[in-house]
């Protein structure tokens, strides 16, 4: 059973699935749903919500204790760019989804590029819907773990529709996690 959660002070939040910005304010009582990649989906009255990590303490969460998937980034600091990558966009997840982004078969490309003397990270990646509001809250999230990667300059995140993403693309360990297999 989740526990109630009075929220300590106020919290900007994005609504899903619209993906609107919104204010939740301090003694909102919210249930978390989901808490992965550094993020909590909250259920409110209002609907779900996603909050930042840097909003945890208004959860009355520790985040020293959350910091197990940061320890995964930590030995992969060595291998190549590209492995780091995909490291990091497994730390990556929809708010409604407990499955990575790719595990959920969201990621079609990933390349690491030098252009002029800077090293270029690119993402192709789609969604479960092409409506869905937080697209460009994921691709943000997406890019925003790769550019912790040392030695990335930049990172291009693109929301693409090329093929039409179908439950058949969720990898072996992300339908089981979904209790599909």
């Amino acid at each position: 059973m989740q526990e109630e959660i009075q929220l300590s002070r106020d919290v900007d939040a994005v609504q899903i699935p619209s993906g609107d910005a919104i204010n939740l304010p301090a003694g909102t009582s919210v249930f978390i749903t989901q808490r992965l990649g550094g993020t909590f989906t909250v259920a409110t009255s209002a609907g779900l919500a996603r909050i930042s990590s840097s909003d945890a303490d208004a959860l009355n969460i520790d985040l020293d204790a959350e910091k197990e998937k940061s320890a995964e980034a930590d030995a992969l600091k060595d291998a190549p760019i590209e492995e780091q990558v995909w490291g990091q966009l497994k730390q990556v997840f929809d708010p409604e989804i407990p499955v990575d982004i790719v595990n959920l078969g969201l990621v079609y490309d990933c390349s690491v590029e030098e252009e002029d003397g800077q090293t270029v990270v690119g993402v192709k990646m789609t969604l479960t819907a092409p409506g869905c509001g937080m697209g460009p809250v994921i691709a943000a999230d997406a890019q925003s773990k790769i550019m912790t990667i040392e030695g990335v300059d930049d990172a291009k995140v693109e929301l693409v529709w090329d093929p039409a993403w179908n439950q058949d693309m969720i990898s072996e360990e992300g339908k089981m996690k979904l209790g599909m297999i």
